[in-house]
Formats: structure tokens, sequence, C-alpha cells
């Protein structure tokens, strides 16, 4: 028995020593030593030939899935209102304009624009990972056998590596900001907050088998600015810190992410905060303006749309960010679900179920785009300016802009909204004239 067990801590002490020299040293330094390129490439070729191999062997032509996020299992017919109700030579209210606001109903039953933006992204080939295999079934024994081979190396290899690696990144996240968090304000603790911030972040990107391209790096964010992205996962912050320091800005969680944050906030000036808190707000929108008036501090990162959206579009940007001035630096993050889905369903999945599931999962690659930044210009109000870089965010990273916000994740269409339809179509009616022959009509009853 005792020569089992020194054959185990001698196999723990060989693993350690290995993920220690090849990966977390030159992680910790910025150094790359290739193995992950040389990961993707293969891994890259080998889906490749599992996408040739379906499609010699499925027998009948299969339904290409669309890959616009805008195109969906129904075609909508796009005609405003006025347009489609209003008829020459008539004003009076017709029984069949009804059926304008009926087929639209009936459109958002079917598949309506926001609740899909809550799921998965639909992929056009199959990444051979189960959770994805919708439309493909058993093709060939080849296949089945390169499946089982991924099935083992994901799980029997890279969920070990990866979640040594993780445990190494969160807790020397920890400790280090715990550390950090007890030497008083100065200059020397706000360079040790950084390294460690930027340090750990490197570690656990690659705890992810994380590629990022960076493009733009002269566009990064700069100190005493708000650094604004479309959001995804909870790795998001992950991705932009691997390459810059923040001070982040963002809902407060329990769990796992609770511990994180409560130690980070030590080091480093992070805001968290309760959405329910009307006080926090307020304490947000006066934290956000003192920072932007000191330009030696960390940019302040922010995600707008206030929940994680499939990375297939970009909804409402909360205007609370875009009202304090200052100079916003627009982030476009776009992930290739090809290797792995990094959106995270916070009302199905806890953190670390997410962390789980992403940690199966091929590789995490994504494009990063610093964008120029941008000001709010004379005239324009907060919405107006919210909206101009949630624009320009969708379009470079080719993601489908939409005005709905991403609260509608877990609350109801407000009563706002219902409202605006009802009072379009009474002016239509009263720019007919059909209100006026209605009430002639009653009145000579």
């Amino acid at each position: 028995m005792e020569d089992v067990w020194s054959v185990v801590l001698r196999v723990g002490e060989v693993w350690v020593t290995l993920v220690f020299t090849l990966i977390v040293l030159p992680s910790a330094l910025g150094v790359s030593l290739g193995i992950s390129e040389a990961y993707l490439w293969v891994l890259m070729k080998t889906l490749e030939w599992a996408t040739i191999r379906i499609q010699k062997g499925v027998k009948k032509p299969q339904p290409q899935i669309k890959t616009s996020a805008t195109n969906g299992i129904i075609e909508r017919d796009e005609t405003p209102m006025e347009k489609e109700i209003v008829h020459p030579h008539r004003v009076d209210f017709e029984f069949s304009d009804i059926f304008y606001f009926c087929r639209k109903g009936f459109e958002a039953i079917v598949e309506d624009e926001v609740t899909q933006r809550f799921s998965s992204e639909e992929l056009v080939s199959w990444n051979l990972l189960t959770r994805t295999n919708v439309n493909f079934h058993y093709i060939s024994l080849r296949l089945t056998i390169v499946w089982v081979i991924g099935v083992i190396v994901r799980y029997c290899f890279l969920l070990p590596l990866r979640i040594t690696l993780a445990t190494v990144g969160i807790t020397s996240m920890i400790v280090g900001t715990m550390i950090v968090g007890q030497l008083p304000n100065s200059s020397v603790k706000n360079y040790l907050s950084e390294v460690v911030h930027l340090t750990c972040s490197r570690i656990l990107v690659r705890a992810l088998s994380g590629t990022i391209h960076y493009h733009n790096k002269e566009n990064r964010p700069q100190k005493g600015g708000i650094c604004v992205a479309n959001h995804t996962s909870p790795i998001d912050a992950i991705i932009l810190t691997n390459d810059g320091c923040y001070a982040m800005v963002g809902q407060a969680h329990g769990g796992l992410m609770g511990i994180i944050q409560r130690a980070t906030v030590k080091a480093c000036p992070h805001v968290w905060f309760e959405r329910s808190e009307v006080k926090d707000r307020h304490l947000v929108t006066k934290r956000l303006r003192e920072h932007v008036a000191d330009k030696n501090k960390l940019p302040i990162l922010i995600f707008p749309e206030g929940t994680c959206i499939n990375n297939t579009s970009v909804m409402m940007f909360k205007k609370g960010s875009f009202e304090i001035g200052g100079t916003i630096y627009p982030v476009a993050i776009k992930y290739d679900p090809q290797f792995g889905d990094a959106f995270w369903n916070s009302s199905k999945y806890n953190i670390v179920s997410y962390l789980l599931r992403i940690m199966t999962s091929w590789a995490i690659v994504c494009n990063v785009w610093y964008m120029p930044p941008m000001v709010r210009q004379e005239g324009e109000d907060a919405v107006q300016f919210a909206n101009r870089v949630k624009s320009a965010i969708a379009r470079q990273g080719g993601l489908t802009e939409l005005p709905w916000d991403g609260g509608l994740k877990r609350a109801k269409v407000k009563d706002t909204f219902k409202e605006e339809q009802q009072k379009n179509f009474s002016k239509m009616l009263v720019r007919n004239g059909s209100i006026g022959s209605l009430s002639a009509g009653t009145e000579s009853d």
C-alpha cells in the first residue's frame, strides 16, 4: 500500500513540476512556448477533417444552418405599421387592421428577438462536443472513434490540467490581493496590485486554453477613462485584464465569484453593487465621477448591457456610465464558437457549472478590437451617446444591434413598450380622421 502512495506522490510531483515549469511560469512572465499554438493547429485540422467526414457521411442533404444572427426559423415582414395598415381612400377603422398585430404577436411567440439571445449560438458544423450535436448523429466508425478519443483527452487530460491551473490562478488572485490590500494606499500598492491582477489573469487564460487576438493596441484604454465592452461571459474581464489592468464595475455575486470579488476589491478600487439597491446605484455614479476626475487612476471597465448575451448581438446599453462625461474607450469582443461556447446563461448554470462546461470544451478563442476613444458630442444626451457607442461596437465585432433591454432576460416587458404601440396606432387613426368619424357617429346615435 505504501508503494502505491509513493507512486501517486511521485506522479503528483512530476505533474505539478511540469505544470509550473511549462505553463505557470511562462504565463506569469508573459512568455509563450508555442504549446497553445500547436494544440490549436492540431485541433483546427481535426475539426476540418471531421467536417469533411460529416459532409460525406450524410446521405440526404442537410439544411444549412444560417450563420447570421438576424436570420431565424421564420421570415419576418419588416413593413412599418403605418405603411401596412394605412390604405388610400379610406379613413375609418377596419376590423382587418388587427391582423397586423396578430401576425406580430404570432411571430413573437414562435421566435422573438430577445429570448434567442440568451441561448447558445448555433454552429454551422459539429465541433465534436456532445452539447452541440443537435443536427448530426452517427456518421461513421472513424468519426465515432475520434469523438471518443476527444472525450478522453478533454476529461482525462485537459480537465485536470485546467483545474490545476485555475486553482493556482484563483488562489494566487485571492491571496495576492488580500496581501496587497493590507498595504497603505501608495504608488507601490497600485503597482503590486497591477502585477497580481495581470499575472493571475494570464494564468487563468491558460487554464481555458485561451488564444486571444488583440487588434489596434494603440487604442487601448488609458488611465482616467472608461472602457465599455459587449458582455458574453464573466471571463470577458479576464480576457481584457490579460492585456492590461482595469478597475471594474459590476453586479455583486455570491459563491465563488463573490469570494473573488471581495478579495480583489481590497487591492484595487473595484465597485461591486446590487442593481436593486438605489443607494448602490448612486454610489456607482459618484465613484465614476470621482474616477474620471483623476487621470492617474486605472481605466474603469464596464459592461453596459448589464447581463450576458450569447455573442451574436449587442443589446441596449444602460445610460448610467455615459452620463458622467469623460472619455469612453469602446472594446468589441467576439468569441469563436467553433472551439467552445463562452456564453454564460446565468439563469440556467451557476458559476461552477459554467466553468466546468468551458473547461471541458476544446479551447476559448476570441478577437478583441480596441476602438478609437469617443466623447459625448454637443447637444447629445446620454441615451444617444450610449446608442452611438453600441453601434460602433456592433459594427466592429460583426454583431447584431438590438434596441431591447437585456433585463428582459429575467423581467417582463414594460408597459411603456405596449403603450408606445397603442399611441402610434391612435395617432395614425387621428391623422386619417378615423377617430373624428367614429366620434361623430357615436354622437348622432
